[in-house]
């Protein structure tokens, strides 16, 4: 008898112990480039605060947040807040941003001219199908000049938003990660910087127009909101926020991605 209870006691603190490195993981989504990189970098700090980070790479900008809502995923890192709220109204989701960490400054870009002065009567131009982000392309394009927006088209404004368009240019509304893909086949692709990146582009060379600095697109770590006060989500989210993540960001991106503390 006694030989099983100490088995037993054994087993029950065995399970404790599972338990515990159970609780001590956490799985994030992200979109490959900066923000997994990003990731990447802060593991060695968590796994010394006995946090154990597993990054899991989307190529989309959906499931990220319908895992995290159901639960699936403890958090993710892709988005900034206007997509979220969007997505928040849109799914009746209650996902909430924990920390803001970086900007991506939103580009446009071509193979085919060298400016925008060179694009052509008629041309074909490709935005993101993303509310928020198409939006943001064509705030980008109103700045440059190359159309203009009704009064009051905001971050959620569409192609049905545009009040002149001097050039009579095509606006084509596919998947953003798409974007790069098609880059060669049409004469302006307006797309979201980590997409940018992973294919090679440098957003400070080769965007024909950016965004500046001061975007309030800022890409955040965001948890369901009854998790929010999770000690070990805090905990990434003091690292994403660390100086030691500043200099990383400034480091390897070189201005394409701006830290955002």
């Amino acid at each position: 008898m006694k030989k099983l209870v100490v088995k037993l006691v054994a087993a029950a603190a065995l399970a404790s112990v599972f338990s515990a490195q159970a609780s001590e993981t956490l799985s994030i989504a992200a979109s490959a480039v900066p923000h997994a990189e990003i990731l990447e970098f802060v593991k060695p700090a968590l796994a010394k605060q006995g946090v154990e980070l597993k990054v899991k790479v989307f190529t989309d900008y959906v499931q990220p947040n319908v895992q995290v809502a159901e639960g699936r995923l403890d958090g993710n890192f892709f988005q900034h807040q206007p997509y979220l709220d969007e997505f928040n109204k849109a799914r009746g989701s209650q996902l909430v941003s924990i920390a803001g960490v970086h900007i991506e400054p939103f580009g446009a870009y071509s193979s085919k001219i060298k400016s925008l002065a060179e694009l052509p009567q008629g041309a074909n131009v490709v935005i993101p199908n993303d509310a928020t982000n198409g939006g943001r392309a064509l705030l980008l394009l109103a700045k440059a000049g190359v159309i203009t927006l009704k009064d009051g088209a905001g971050i959620t404004a569409t192609v049905k938003d545009i009040a002149s368009n001097p050039k009579a240019i095509k606006v084509r509304e596919l998947e953003a990660a798409t974007l790069p893909r098609v880059l060669n086949q049409v004469d302006l692709a307006l797309i979201n910087t980590n997409y940018a990146l992973e294919a090679k582009l440098n957003p400070t060379k080769d965007a024909l127009v950016i965004e500046g600095s001061d975007s309030p697109y800022v890409n955040i770590l965001v948890v369901s909101s009854d998790r929010k006060d999770d000690a070990n989500l805090q905990k990434l989210a003091k690292a994403l926020n660390s100086p030691e993540v500043k200099a990383f960001i400034n480091e390897k991106y070189q201005g394409a991605v701006v830290p955002a503390f």
